[in-house]
């Protein structure tokens, strides 16, 4: 088996997993824990510290494997405007996903406004993560219809050219 095969899909497993996590693990908290334990600080800070690890992790896990992922699409040409249209705007938009999560999580006094507004963050968050599984989605499919017509043209072509030779 290819190696490079089995470490795109790999890659791929660890990206979306992680992803998975993380937004399945935000849902949990904002829409079952914190409500049950608005009233309780020192329990949401102790889950707070516990689901940071989970967050850094994740982060570094989804940067490297995302970049993989971007650095494969490249090498293979996969690519066009509107594919790094909507990949670029996934990056941004999951820039802005990893600094509130990380401000959700952090300790530091600069970013306390959101801690004191979790819910609120958290829910632009997975709002966030919506939109970039959207966009995922949407490429992953545009990506695979491009390759199926590139497939059928290639075999029209070679029928075509069958065709011609037996003439």
């Amino acid at each position: 088996m290819d190696p490079m095969f089995v470490l795109s899909l790999v890659s791929r497993w660890i990206h979306v997993g992680t992803a998975v996590v993380l937004v399945g693990g935000l849902f949990a908290l904002r829409f079952v824990v914190h409500p049950v334990l608005a009233g309780r600080p020192e329990d949401l800070a102790a889950i707070r510290g516990r689901w940071k690890k989970y967050v850094h992790g994740g982060i570094a896990l989804l940067l490297l494997s995302g970049g993989f992922n971007y650095w494969r699409a490249i090498a293979a040409g996969r690519v066009d405007g509107i594919y790094h249209a909507m990949v670029d705007t996934k990056i941004l938009l999951a820039m802005g996903s990893f600094f509130l999560s990380s401000a959700l999580v952090g300790r530091s006094a600069g970013t306390q406004k959101f801690r004191d507004a979790a819910p609120k963050w958290a829910g632009v968050v997975l709002l966030l993560g919506a939109v970039i599984i959207a966009l995922s989605g949407v490429v992953k499919v545009r990506d695979n219809a491009k390759q199926a017509s590139l497939a059928d043209s290639a075999a029209a072509a070679a029928a075509s050219v069958g065709t011609k030779a037996a003439e």
